[in-house]
This record gives C-alpha cells, sequence and structure tokens, in this order.
C-alpha cells in the first residue's frame, strides 16, 4: 500500500525505540518496533540482552489483545529462524497484526527475505524501506558485519588545535576535557570491542573500560579488549588484561606467553606484523559489530592506509602543543599533495569547551 507521512512519523519512533537497546544488545542488532492502532501507539519496544525478548515481542506485549489488526512498525526485518529466542515472525502472526512496515531487509543469511515472505504468506500486508537510510546508520554495525563480514570501525584521536596527541616526553593527560572524556564512555559503550596497541599499553597500561555515567543504560557490559601487539610485548600484568575478556593479535610465535583472560591471535602478515584485515575478519566471526579505535599513531597510521577506517572522530581541543609534540597518525612522506588521504565532515558539534569532528573517508 502506498507510504504516507504517517508511516514515516512511526518508524522514527521505532528508531528512537531501538536507540534505547544499543548499549546491550551486542552481538545481536539492536532493534525498534512501535503497534499502532487507530493512528495511537499500543505498544513499543526494543531489543533486550541477547538471549532475552527482541523488539516485536516487548512491544506485543505491551499492546496484548490490542494488537490483532495493528500495524508493526520495525526497523530491521522479523528475525524467521529459531536462535536463543523463537521467531519474531511467528509472534507477529499469532499476534493478529495487520499490516508490518519494516525499514530494512535483515542480510542475515538466516532470515534474509524469510521473515517478510512468513508474514506475506499469512496473509499480513508487509511494506519496505521506509526510512531506510536512517535505519542502515543506525544499524551499521549489524550491516557491516552480515555484507562486508568486518566490524564498522570508529577510530577516535584526541588532539590539540596543532594535531598533536602527546608532548614529545609522551605525557599527554588530560588534552581534552571531562566533558569530552565523558563522552567518549558512549563511544566505548557502544562497541563491541576496543582497538589498540601495544606501544599505547606499554606507554600508557590503559583500562579501556566503560566508566560509570548518569543515564546511560549500558549494564555494566565491558567491550572486548583488543591489543594488536606483533611482537607479543604487552606485560601480563596490563590493567586491561585483568578480570575481563580480552585478544591479543600477534604477528610472531611466542608460545610462553599467557595472561588468565587473554586469548591468543596468530594472524602475522608477510612481514612479522599483524594482518589487519584477518583481525577485522576474526572480531566479526566472534560476533563483533562495531569497533572502536583508541591507539597511537602508528597503529592509526596502518588502518587509514589500509582502507580499514569507517568513521574518524576527532576531539579537538583548543591548545597548542607545537611541532614537537607527538601527532595522530604516522604517515610516509607524500611527494604531492594529491596523494592525500580525503575525508568528509559529516558533523560538527561542542562538547564542553571542546570540538568533536566527525568524518568518513571519501572511498566510503
Amino acid at each position: 500500500m502506498p507510504i504516507t507521512a504517517a508511516d514515516h512519523h512511526w518508524m522514527a519512533q521505532a528508531l528512537q525505540w531501538a536507540s534505547k537497546g544499543r548499549y546491550i544488545t551486542t552481538p545481536n542488532p539492536s532493534v525498534g518496533c512501535v503497534l499502532v492502532k487507530n493512528e495511537q501507539l499500543i505498544g513499543a519496544g526494543h531489543s533486550q540482552v541477547a538471549g532475552q525478548a527482541h523488539a516485536e515481542v516487548m512491544a506485543l506485549r505491551m499492546a496484548g489483545e490490542q494488537a490483532r489488526g495493528a500495524t508493526a512498525y520495525v526497523t530491521l526485518e522479523p528475525c524467521s529462524h529459531f536462535g536463543r529466542t523463537p521467531p519474531c515472525c511467528d509472534a507477529l502472526v499469532q499476534a493478529g497484526v495487520a499490516r508490518v512496515v519494516v525499514a530494512l531487509q535483515d542480510p542475515n543469511p538466516q532470515v534474509a527475505g524469510q521473515g517478510l515472505a512468513r508474514l506475506r504468506e499469512a496473509g499480513i500486508t508487509v511494506d519496505t524501506g521506509v526510512l531506510a537510510e536512517a535505519a542502515r546508520q543506525h544499524h551499521r554495525g549489524f550491516l557491516s558485519r552480515m555484507t562486508r563480514q568486518k566490524p564498522w570501525v570508529t577510530l577516535k584521536v584526541a588532539t590539540t588545535l596543532d594535531g598533536k596527541t602527546a608532548l614529545l616526553n609522551g605525557a599527554s593527560q588530560w588534552i581534552t576535557s571531562p566533558a569530552a572524556r565523558a563522552d567518549v564512555q558512549q563511544l566505548r559503550a557502544r562497541s563491541c570491542a576496543i582497538l589498540t596497541g601495544s606501544g599505547t599499553v606499554l606507554a600508557d597500561d590503559p583500562q579501556l573500560t566503560i566508566r560509570h555515567i548518569d543515564g546511560l543504560p549500558w549494564q555494566g557490559r565491558q567491550p572486548l579488549a583488543v591489543v594488536v601487539d606483533s611482537q607479543l610485548r604487552t606485560p601480563q600484568t596490563a590493567r586491561l588484561l585483568q578480570g575481563r575478556p580480552s585478544l591479543l593479535a600477534h604477528g610472531v610465535a611466542k608460545p610462553s606467553w599467557a595472561a588468565p583472560h587473554a586469548e591468543l591471535l596468530y594472524l602475522p602478515d608477510p612481514q612479522g606484523r599483524v594482518d589487519l584485515h584477518a583481525l577485522l575478519q576474526a572480531l566479526a566471526v566472534r560476533g563483533c559489530s562495531e569497533l572502536l579505535v583508541e591507539a597511537g599513531s602508528i597503529l592509526n597510521g596502518a588502518l587509514l592506509r589500509a582502507g580499514l577506517v569507517d568513521e574518524v572522530i576527532l576531539y579537538l581541543a583548543p591548545k597548542l602543543f607545537g611541532h614537537h609534540a607527538q601527532g595522530a597518525f604516522n604517515w610516509p612522506a607524500l611527494e604531492a599533495v594529491d596523494l592525500h588521504t580525503a575525508l568528509q565532515w559529516i558533523d560538527c558539534r561542542h562538547i564542553g569547551p571542546d570540538l568533536r569532528l566527525t568524518a568518513i573517508p571519501t572511498t566510503h
């Protein structure tokens, strides 16, 4: 049936509900669903922690018997397979929903149109593509993992106005304001894993954990800590290895290295460094949809040169460190301006006294 302004309105509501689950659902996508009848909202929900109810079930629970004859707006195709929970398309059929409006078809091979087909077979009207671009942005990590077999990679950097990340002696705390550092906690909370390099571990011994922020519904989940460590230089006492799952990707065999919570992943490239393409594929296999990079200039530069970065988020502080300080990206000397790496700004906003700039490589 024709798509109306009301359909766009209600799908926007479904996307708002989807955003409520973005910190808790990994490795599942955070789906939103609203149920509407006689132009009134009768049910709404978002995906819960993996293994618990999906968005459609949450909305149906709220609606109860009113769901019969209603329209469901869902940000991603209802699942059609038995995983840790029963198929959502069956729940919609059993509830007597008359119409289902979907923003995106699910690229997961276990679904991939089968949920929509089952709804249509049951006599339910199905429409797709409503606010598809907004839904693609929201579900970008899951879509990347399913279609590209790699997580969505966000590279986060905090620099001074002259592009420096630390003094020559390595001192870097703190370049940005408390407001900017609190904002980073939200980036961490929506990420499945945080990637850094062994140089950063040796210099700063970071925890790379999510700290409590009022109003951040992350429920205590900590992202997987991933270290690119070609030579396995990370000490077993490193703080990011303590009491949480971690993964060390290395390029040389060193069977004597071991830590209680750390998994070793041998992924050498021809030069004995870590094969970064293979690492991202391995993370996708482990259910990682969104990867946050908080690393030094060497790993930052390597990821950019390899074309593996989807988004750069730059926290820019109104400070100057001078030309002797350390930069954000290790890069070979260019012989021509045309050889630069081009980015496109997509967002700019104040975070306390700092700026948060978001850009994407122009090849994306």
